[in-house]
């Protein structure tokens, strides 16, 4: 039995794919809220193929609980936040899950911490929570790194196909771990030791945050001298060795604009390319924002109130908000002028912030500008219904004339 702890994001779509599987699992997060909700056959978020794999895992005998379980395999999947100020990471959540678990595991128990930490985390802050309990690692513990790959709005599919990344400090538990994880993963697993891994995953996401930084910047250059970033960027990747991605109003989630930073939290003297590439990423939020008074100076514009952005979530297709670039610019807007920017996402069901619309029809008659912030699929249908508007498109989606970062 795996004891999987954490029903977020990253643990529920794991427990429920190894019980599709075969794996008898039990789920465990301290949100009875949560609990009851998986319990009355609901899942918590919107993800493509998510209800689908959860009827699947609860035919298959899944159960769900606020209780950690006593069995030989954990697999902890809690949230790992940064401080803003140092830059680390917050382990936390993560001691806090290791020492619950520490309180009902058999000895010779595996521990697979699966949320994202920066490279020693578990060195500096999970190994002497076990040791001061005066268990043995490698005998009455084993510790395991397996970092989650998998991206929001295409979870399942990269639940399934992605390679990943065993970290052990023993061979024969690594293989154990990688036997687990085949039950489903049809991509290569890679057994490493535990440093490796915890440093892979945060550099995958260091390396798009910096080609993202790069192309941001580009934009901010093309726009200084009035030149076509997106022309220029497709020029160029028509090269067979260069492959520049697309500028954005930001970068959010809970990856990319946050794994990075451990980097530079943890090596400030070295990650001078990593720390400028962040601050870009961050600083494009405000970039937008300042488009934004260039175009109403434009058009001869002073209500700023007529002025809509289109979408809060941090990508396309997903119900995910956190570090959205819509809400960093709102936060921005609403230290000069007060929060009176007008905001509609589609999958923003609940109100989340003042001036939320629910209705596209509603939205749009009641604005002049369109910003359009994420690139859902209802914007890209309906494009149609925005002509007369003025529009800043900062996806580069819109099919007729606009503005541009």
């Amino acid at each position: 039995m795996v004891n999987v702890i954490g029903l977020g994001y990253i643990g529920l779509p794991t427990a429920l794919m190894l019980a599709s599987h075969g794996v008898e699992v039990i789920g465990t997060d301290y949100n009875l809220g949560l609990v009851e909700t998986l319990r009355d056959g609901r899942t918590t978020f919107k993800e493509n193929g998510l209800d689908e794999l959860f009827r699947s895992a609860m035919d298959a005998g899944i159960t769900f609980t606020t209780e950690y379980q006593k069995t030989d395999t954990y697999i902890i999947s809690v949230p790992t936040p940064y401080d803003k100020f140092s830059k680390k990471v917050d382990a936390c959540y993560v001691i806090a899950a290791v020492n619950d678990v520490l309180k009902v595991c058999p000895e010779g128990a595996v521990i697979v911490i699966e949320s994202t930490i920066s490279p020693g985390t578990i060195d500096r802050y999970v190994r002497p929570e076990i040791e001061k309990k005066g268990l043995k690692i490698g005998e009455d513990i084993h510790l395991v790194h397996a970092p989650e790959r998998i991206i929001p709005g295409n979870m399942v599919y990269e639940l399934l196909h992605n390679n990943r990344t065993i970290g052990a400090d023993e061979r024969e538990i690594g293989e154990q771990i990688r036997s687990l994880y085949q039950s489903f993963c049809r991509g290569e697993i890679v057994v490493t030791d535990i440093r490796t891994a915890e440093m892979t995953k945060v550099v995958e996401n260091t390396y798009r945050a910096v080609n993202i930084a790069f192309a941001n910047e580009l934009a901010k250059i093309c726009r200084h001298d009035n030149m076509d970033v997106y022309e220029i960027i497709r020029i160029c990747n028509m090269h067979p060795r260069v492959n520049i991605l697309q500028p954005g109003p930001g970068v959010g989630g809970h990856c990319i604009s946050v794994d990075p930073w451990f980097l530079v939290g943890d090596y400030p003297s070295l990650a001078k390319v990593i720390d400028e590439s962040m601050k870009t990423n961050d600083g494009m939020p405000d970039f937008v924002l300042n488009r934004v008074y260039e175009i109403m100076k434009e058009n001869g514009m002073t209500d700023i109130s007529r002025v809509g952005l289109y979408g809060l979530t941090y990508k396309e297709n997903v119900d995910d908000m956190r570090e959205s670039p819509t809400l960093q610019l709102l936060e921005s807007q609403a230290k000069h002028l007060g929060s009176s920017l007008k905001v509609y996402d589609p999958l923003i069901e609940e109100d989340r912030i003042p001036n939320q619309y629910h209705n596209l029809d509603c939205f749009l008659e009641d604005v002049d500008i369109v910003v359009i912030m994420v690139g859902h699929d209802e914007i890209r249908k309906n494009m149609d219904k925005l002509r007369g508007k003025i529009i800043l498109d900062t996806r580069h989606i819109y099919n007729e004339e606009c503005y541009h970062l």
